[in-house]
């Protein structure tokens, strides 16, 4: 383990550089400390100084977002909005959707465009109507050089039969071809094993995905419900 001490340096500008660092890691402690013991129940995933509001964001694993004064004392459980000139950027929302661009792909079911332009990545549900209108479509948006990338949402929750049969699909043989089969109403042969399906669930509700099927472009943008394939490659700058 790398350890990290603080002390004084002949040079000025080192010192000073050393003085802030120890500022920040002694604030950054104060946090932690005050979120853990007032939030016991939960597990801190990450905590990160934006200093642009001066706060610290502390994101809880399967809890809600907190934006921490850096004394501890004080703390805001929600959205941090950025006023940009007569608009607002949900900052808190675009760092939850970032997440799903460091996904391995080996988690997804991938449909890929032999000519990749851009990706798209959706949350779906097999029985979801609008879910398979999209995927009908798939072959369209692979021919305009859009790589489809799927992610697990059943929307009846972790348990239900939608969510046995995604796990069914993930831990087949050839996903790609049974998810295809589960959307045109075919009986899934029921399969186990280690899968992301739970965790994708989760993820989904963490980034706001109310219902199915919910697109995700590479850039972070978060496009609610069921767009034809000619509007989404058009939507892309395709």
């Amino acid at each position: 383990m790398k350890r990290f001490f603080c002390s004084l340096s002949r040079s000025t500008a080192i010192t000073m550089l050393l003085s802030l660092s120890c500022a920040v890691f002694a604030d950054q402690s104060a946090v932690l400390s005050a979120v853990q013991k007032a939030l016991p129940q939960y597990e801190v995933e990450s905590a990160k100084l934006h200093e642009g509001a001066g706060l610290y964001v502390v994101v809880l694993k399967n809890g809600p977002t907190l934006h921490v004064t850096q004394d501890g004392k004080y703390f805001v459980a929600g959205d941090l909005y950025r006023i940009d000139n007569t608009t607002l950027e949900n900052e808190t929302e675009k760092a939850k959707l970032a997440k799903i661009e460091t996904l391995p792909e080996s988690q997804m079911i991938v449909y890929k465009a032999k000519d990749e332009k851009a990706h798209i990545t959706v949350f779906t549900d097999v029985d979801c109507g609008y879910c398979r209108m999209l995927h009908k479509e798939v072959p369209k948006l692979n021919e305009a050089g859009v790589t489809v990338r799927y992610l697990a949402y059943p929307r009846a929750g972790i348990g239900s039969e939608a969510y046995t049969k995604m796990v069914s699909i993930w831990c087949s043989a050839d996903p790609k071809e049974w998810l295809t089969q589960a959307k045109l109403g075919a009986e899934i042969p029921e399969n186990k094993c280690v899968n992301p399906v739970a965790d994708q669930y989760k993820l989904g509700n963490e980034v706001g995905v109310r219902g199915t099927p919910s697109i995700v472009l590479g850039n972070g943008e978060f496009l609610p419900g069921y767009l034809p394939a000619a509007e989404l490659v058009k939507h892309l700058g395709l």
